[in-house]
């Protein structure tokens, strides 16, 4: 059986991790300062955007007027796009990562040698946080390529001193053969594949939870507290949440240490955050939720001035670090339905589909719009041992019902058998939206 995590002990922090919030904030000023200077100075948009909104980098006298900048948007990139963003010339440029660009024009972003050994030396302390320590070895099922996910926790886990599995994505059965043979302590994927992992160990008679995982860094998409009930009941491990975007570095921007699980800190001394309200972009107190915002305080090939995420969370006082914690994320701007005056994240359908022990986690959403009215289609599969008909009707039935009371609206529900819904080795999509292009 596994043995519990040990959180590190005081000496194997850095020093900055729990420094006092008064030696965070000045070394934040300081760093703050010197970040908008580089990106006007080295960044045409910047100094036509800094320009346009009559601010300059000496406006800076306290980290309040941050406020006072205007924020970059992911239309920014697309517009500089390929390299024109970049504060350094491209030669100092050593590697380049881009988003997947589905929507036509992918966003570029580039690293100078300082750049990856400080994001290494973040990852680094991320795993530390959620219990890893060197000699462990680290099984990576994150994409690699130019994802930033895969090869920013292989670079993380190097520094740490681990031992490092490169799976990448893909190729389920030969994941879990690795898992067995090679018996990792922690591996680091999307949730949705773990379970999709767990449902391989299960397929081929295995028993997920005697094997020797007892850390899952988990990311890259939003994921639910019920889910990481999922994950660890299956695994017997600790399931830990890590964020990032590739905007502001990629994964190790914050992440939840396993003493609380309580939130992620965020490692304010690389990152300044701010919650918005996304209608006016106002800047909110700690504790009230909105939109997160980030502003890169060390980096040099790409800074990036208040960055807006489209991730949904809240700011809250730190418990096992300093720094602040960043809630859960609970959804995104992009990703929100408004189906017949209701706003609908698709989490919210995550926690009521896991609260039904005869529904597996893998569910996506449909929407269609036949005549006037958009329809949700709620699409989930059955649990084996849940999978007659008669007990996925009354599955689809009860869900539908959930859906209605505790969202108050209308939806059809269809229930498939075990494995009928795809697994996806990257991000799970949760929304397909099927309604007339206006």
């Amino acid at each position: 059986m596994n043995q519990p995590v040990q959180p590190p002990s005081p000496d194997e922090l850095d020093p900055i991790e729990i420094a006092s919030r008064d030696e965070i904030a000045a070394l934040q000023l300081t760093r703050l300062r010197a970040t908008l200077e580089r990106a006007y100075d080295n960044v045409p948009h910047y100094r036509r955007c800094f320009d346009k909104a009559c601010v300059s980098p000496a406006d800076l006298m306290s980290l309040e007027d941050l406020a006072k900048f205007p924020f970059t948007v992911k239309d920014d990139l697309r517009l500089n796009y390929p390299f024109d963003m970049f504060a350094v010339p491209r030669e100092q440029v050593i590697r380049i990562h881009a988003s997947s660009g589905t929507t036509g024009i992918p966003t570029v972003v580039g690293y100078t040698r300082n750049d990856l050994d400080m994001w290494a030396g973040l990852v680094a302390r991320c795993l530390r946080a959620a219990g890893a320590r060197a000699g462990d070895m680290v099984h990576i099922a994150y994409g690699y390529g130019l994802f930033t996910g895969g090869l920013g926790l292989h670079a993380g886990a190097e520094m740490l001193g681990c031992t490092v599995v490169p799976a990448s994505g893909g190729f389920t059965e030969r994941q879990v053969g690795m898992i067995y043979d090679f018996e990792p302590r922690v591996i680091a994927v999307t949730p949705s594949y773990m379970l999709a992992i767990g449902d391989e160990f299960e397929r081929l008679g295995l028993d997920p939870r005697r094997c020797s995982l007892q850390i899952g860094i988990h990311g890259a998409e939003p994921w639910t507290e019920a889910m990481r009930d999922e994950i660890e009941a299956r695994f017997a491990m600790q399931a830990i949440d890590i964020y990032g975007c590739s905007e502001a570095i990629g994964p190790g921007v914050s992440i939840e240490c396993v003493e609380s699980k309580d939130g992620l800190h965020i490692w304010e001394d690389h990152f300044y955050p701010e919650i918005i309200d996304p209608e006016t972009g106002t800047v909110l107190t700690d504790g009230e939720a909105g939109e997160m915002v980030i502003t890169s305080l060390t980096k040099q090939a790409f800074p990036i001035i208040r960055y807006r995420t489209r991730d949904l969370s809240r700011l809250l006082p730190g418990t096992a670090r300093s720094m602040r914690r960043m809630q859960r994320v609970t959804g995104r701007n992009d990703d929100m339905l408004i189906i017949r005056g209701v706003n609908l994240f698709p989490p919210f359908i995550e926690e009521i589909v896991l609260e039904d022990r005869r529904l597996s986690p893998h569910y996506y959403l449909e929407v269609r719009r036949p005549d006037r009215l958009d329809e949700l289609t709620v699409v989930v599969e059955a649990k084996p041992g849940a999978a007659d008909d008669e007990t996925r009707r009354a599955a689809g039935r009860d869900l539908a019902g959930r859906i209605r009371s505790l969202i108050g609206i209308g939806s059809k529900v269809t229930v498939g058998e075990p494995g009928s819904i795809e697994r996806s080795a990257g991000k799970a999509k949760r929304i397909v939206d099927l309604r007339p292009k206006e």
